[in-house]
Formats: structure tokens, sequence, C-alpha cells
């Protein structure tokens, strides 16, 4: 298969030959047909994942394509299946899987970190009975493919995780393709959306997604600004970029007893949070970890409903050739990159 490698961190990143994956007996094997690029994959080829342990290493994670072939154990998926999967797939049977958390396995395993992932022609997964999940027929592989982390991420972290209600008033600092999904989804539960980025063209695109208030977070303090903007504070702040900085600010832009969501990645290394503000105006610190192939219907039907428009995400569409340099240069371009292993879909 061809598939986009590296061979040491922060290197070359080629496409190149290389071995086509078999299932594994409860496992599956599914024709790429869309992957996007995320954030956590240039994290993985710095190597600040400590689940890549080999190399050379093929990055990639959300995607949606065709189901190739499966293992001797797997029962309900067949070849020519349109399916998707969360980028964590769970084992189905540990004390977490067993009370429904599957987006915290304990023995999770995910494609483009513990094993070759999907910038590639063909990815492999783990426990296809838990973890796959059908691609309705009238979607794009293309806006499916997010479906994977962003979009499905975002969604757990602002209707589950943060518990976001008509009203109240939301920050989502970096609107990258996870922050663009968090304000896109919570101007459909009825929040009032500030949308943060040290972006023009982020906060453009965060307007169109449904923020009607922009913080540039270059022009100064910005969790000042929110507060300022929300006349308190924020009641749910979202870090939906990873950093210590954005992290930080996240937690300052709430009022007294908001809630700060962790999506983004946070690499290694100390991270500074007010915890003297966390005590004194008792604010809940969460984390959210993806979301569970089970808990997909909810999502899939505001889709279909024209509540919810992933699709509206997805500024440029690109092939193997150039996913190298797009991953280099990831947070450059504004929006939601795909990329399509085959032909545009």
């Amino acid at each position: 298969m061809r598939a986009v490698a590296f061979d040491i961190f922060g290197g070359e990143l080629d496409v190149r030959e290389l071995p086509d994956p078999a299932p594994a007996p409860h496992g599956a094997v599914i024709r790429v047909l869309a992957t996007g690029l995320c954030r956590s994959d240039w994290h993985g080829w710095q190597g600040h994942d400590p689940d890549i342990r080999a190399l050379p290493h093929v990055p990639g994670h959300e995607f949606a394509g065709v189901v190739e072939a499966v293992g001797p154990d797997v029962r309900g998926w067949r070849p020519g299946a349109r399916v998707t999967a969360p980028f964590v797939c769970a084992c189905g049977t540990c004390p977490s899987c067993a009370a429904g958390e599957q987006q915290v396995c304990e023995r999770q395993t995910q494609p483009g970190f513990t094993h070759w992932g999907s910038f590639a022609e063909y990815v492999a997964i783990d426990h296809a009975d838990v973890n796959l999940v059908a691609v309705p027929e009238n979607m794009a592989f293309v806006t499916a493919a997010g479906l994977g982390c962003r979009f499905a991420t975002a969604f757990r972290a602002v209707a589950q995780v943060g518990e976001v209600r008509p009203g109240e008033w939301v920050a989502v600092h970096g609107c990258g393709g996870v922050g663009l999904s968090a304000v896109m989804i919570a101007t459909a539960a009825g929040a009032r959306v500030v949308a943060v980025d040290v972006s023009g063209d982020a906060l453009h695109l965060a307007e169109q997604a449904g923020a009607t208030h922009f913080v540039n977070a270059s022009a100064g303090d910005a969790a000042a600004q929110v507060r300022e903007l929300t006349r308190g504070g924020a009641h749910v702040s979202l870090d939906a970029l990873g950093s210590p900085q954005t992290c930080a600010a996240s937690v300052e832009s709430l009022r007294r007893r908001g809630r700060h969501v962790q999506v983004g990645l946070l690499p290694g290394g100390p991270t500074p949070v007010p915890m003297d503000r966390v005590i004194g105006q008792e604010l809940r610190l969460l984390g959210s970890h993806g979301m569970a192939a089970h808990a997909y219907p909810q999502m899939l039907e505001l889709i279909r409903a024209g509540v919810l428009h992933p699709d509206q995400l997805v500024t440029r569409t690109i092939g193997l050739a150039d996913a190298g340099k797009a991953l280099a240069a990831m947070g450059s371009v504004p929006g939601v990159t795909v990329i399509t292993p085959r032909s545009p879909l």
C-alpha cells in the first residue's frame, strides 16, 4: 500500500510503499477513502506521544472508508460496509468498557499511535464489533472522516462533559478543527459562544460556525477580554488547542463555579493552572477524551436532521503526496484539512 511515514521524530514525511495490514482475529482492515489532518498527528510526529515506540511510523487516526477484510471472530461487519471508528479503539471487556466508558478503555489501541495509522490506503483496527460505526449512505466520506476524532470529541466535550445548556456563555480557546466543531455544537445547543484565537482567519471561520463574540488572543489578556464580554466570565470554557497558555486562559475565563474542559493535548512539561482561582471560585476542571462508538447515534441524528453541519468545516482536500507537508505546517491553514489517499469523494 501507499502510505505517508517517518523514520525519525520530526523528520521527513514521505510517501512510500509499505506492506498491507492484515486483520486481527477480532479486527478489520479498512480501505481508507478520507482521513483528517489533526493536531494529535503533529504531536505524534514530534515524539510527544509515548505510544509511538517503533519506527518507521504511519500517522493518522480519524478516517472513513469501506471494510476491506475482517477477522474470523468478527460477527457484525462484512467487506463493503461504509464505516468510521473512534480514534480510541476499545477492548470491549475491561471494567471501563463494561461500564460503557470505552473512550477511557484500559487496553485501548489507537491507529496512528499504538500502530500504523490512516495516512495510507489501508488501516487496521482492533475489536471491530466494538469500534466500527456505520456511515450513512448519504454522508460523504470526507465529512465522515472528521467524526472519528475532532467532531465526536467536540460533541462529547460540549454536550456530555461540559453539559452546555441554552443561554450559557461558552468560550472556545483555539479555533482549529476541534475548536470550530465545538463552536458549532455549542451554538446548536443554544449557547452564546465566544471564539478565541490568534488568527483573524480562524475567527472568521468561527463566526461562520456560529460564534457571536470574538477575542484575538494576540491583542492582550484573552481571559480578561472573555470576562468583560460575558460580564463576569463564561459558564463553560474549553481549551481546544492544548498549550500551557490556552489551558490557563481557559480556566481564567470562567465565572464563579464555571466548568473548564480540557480537550487539546498538552505536550510534556509543567502546565501552570491558577489553582487559587479554582479553589476560591469552586471551578470544575474536566478532561474529555473522544467518544465511544455506541454514543454516535445522537450526534449522527443531529447531522441527519440538519442541526449540525460538519461538512461546512472542511476547507481543503489534499492527496497523500501533500499530506506530509500539510502535517509539518499544522496550524498554518485555518479550518479542517482532509486527505483522500485514493480520489476525492
